[in-house]
C-alpha cells in the first residue's frame, strides 16, 4: 500500500493528482479497508494515457453504482473477491429520465460500460436490476477492443450484454449469461467458452448487428442453453442487422430452443443476408431436420475455419493450456 489505511480517499485522490502517482494494484471494499470504497473511484485514479497493467481487486458486497472503464485507460483487470457475492449493480433503463433532462436509450442504460482495450474482468457480477418489465436495462456494454470476461455473472433482463464495437474482438469463458429478449447483442467479434446462456422469457437469445465485411460475430464454443420453468419459445438469433453472423458450435440445447431454431426478425428479406449456423448442436433444443432452411450446418472442413485463432487473430486471451 502506498498509503496508510487512515487516510481518506480524498486525500489519495488529491496525492494522486499532485504527485502522478502509478500503482498496480488497487483494493477495493465497502467497509473501508482498502484503498476506496467504489469501483469508479479506483478507476478514476488509474492515470489517464495508462498502459501498464493495472489490477482492482474488488471485495465482496454489492457496489450500487454506474462504473465506466475511460477510453484513455487500457489495460485493466478487474478481479472480484468471487463472483457471487461481488457485484456492480445498477436500476438504468432505456426511458429513465436524467436530472439534466436527457433520456437513456439502448447505448447509455448500462451499469457498466468499458471503452478502453485491453480490459480484463474475472469472478465478478455485472447486474441490471432495473426489472422484468422496465424494458432495455444493459448490465454489460463494451466497446474497447480485446476485452476479456472469465468466470463472470452477467445479469438482468432485457439486452443485457451489449458488444457495441463494430469489429472490436472479445472473449468469454465459463461465464453465465441471463436475460429476456436479445440479451446477447451488438457488433463485435466475440468467443464464448463453456458459457451457461439463460432466458428468461419467450423470445431470443441473439440479436447480431455483424458488419458484412466482418467475417464472424458471435461464436459459442462447448456452451450449454438453459430456461426457467415455463419457457418454450425461444430462437437462438434474430437479425439486428442484415448481415449479422451467429454460430454454435457443439452447444446443449435445452427444449425451450423452437425446432426452427432462429427469426428474420419479421423480414424475410434476412434470411438472403443473415450468416447463422451450428455444428453438432445437443440436447432437446437441438435439431437438424426442422431448422429454418436459410441457416448452415456446418460440416467438418467447414467447422476447421472456426477455430480461437482464426477468429480473434493475434490476440490471445489466454495462454494456451499444455
Amino acid at each position: 500500500m502506498i498509503m496508510k489505511r487512515i487516510c481518506s480517499t480524498g486525500i489519495l485522490l488529491l496525492l494522486i493528482m499532485i504527485n502522478g502517482f502509478s500503482q498496480k494494484k488497487w483494493v477495493v471494499a465497502q467497509d473501508g479497508s482498502g484503498d476506496f470504497k467504489s469501483v469508479q473511484q479506483a478507476l478514476d485514479a488509474i492515470k489517464e494515457g495508462n498502459n501498464d497493467p493495472v489490477e482492482v481487486l474488488v471485495k465482496k458486497g454489492i457496489y450500487r453504482e454506474v462504473v465506466v472503464v475511460d477510453a484513455r485507460k487500457s489495460r485493466i483487470h478487474l478481479v472480484g473477491e468471487d463472483k457471487i457475492n461481488t457485484i456492480i449493480s445498477y436500476d438504468n433503463h432505456a426511458g429513465t429520465r436524467k436530472p439534466n433532462g436527457d433520456t437513456l436509450n439502448t447505448w447509455t442504460c448500462a451499469s457498466v460500460f468499458v471503452y478502453g482495450d485491453d480490459f480484463k474482468a474475472e469472478n465478478i457480477s455485472f447486474e441490471n436490476n432495473a426489472g422484468f418489465t422496465a424494458g432495455q436495462g444493459v448490465a454489460l456494454r463494451v466497446e474497447g477492443n480485446r476485452a476479456s470476461f472469465i468466470n463472470c455473472n452477467m445479469l438482468g433482463n432485457q439486452d443485457v450484454l451489449f458488444l457495441s464495437g463494430s469489429g472490436v474482438k472479445h472473449y468469454f469463458r465459463d461465464c453465465y449469461i441471463e436475460g429476456s429478449t436479445d440479451f446477447i447483442f451488438g457488433a463485435a467479434t466475440a468467443v464464448f467458452v463453456n458459457c451457461q446462456l439463460h432466458s428468461k422469457k419467450d423470445s431470443h437469445v441473439t440479436a447480431a448487428s455483424t458488419n458484412v465485411i466482418i467475417p464472424y460475430g458471435f461464436v459459442f464454443f462447448d456452451c450449454t442453453l438453459t430456461a426457467a420453468e415455463g419457457i418454450n419459445k425461444v430462437s437462438l438469433g434474430r437479425p439486428w442487422s442484415p448481415t449479422a453472423s451467429v454460430t454454435y458450435i457443439r452447444c446443449w440445447m435445452d427444449k425451450h430452443i423452437v425446432p426452427e431454431g432462429w427469426n428474420n426478425w419479421k423480414n424475410p428479406a434476412n434470411e438472403a443476408t443473415a450468416r447463422y449456423a451450428e455444428y453438432m448442436s445437443m440436447g432437446p433444443g437441438a435439431s437438424v431436420t426442422t431448422r429454418v432452411k436459410w441457416m448452415r450446418q456446418l460440416s467438418n472442413a467447414e467447422l476447421n475455419k472456426f477455430t480461437i485463432e482464426n477468429i480473434l487473430g493475434p490476440w490471445v486471451p489466454e495462454p494456451k493450456k499444455k
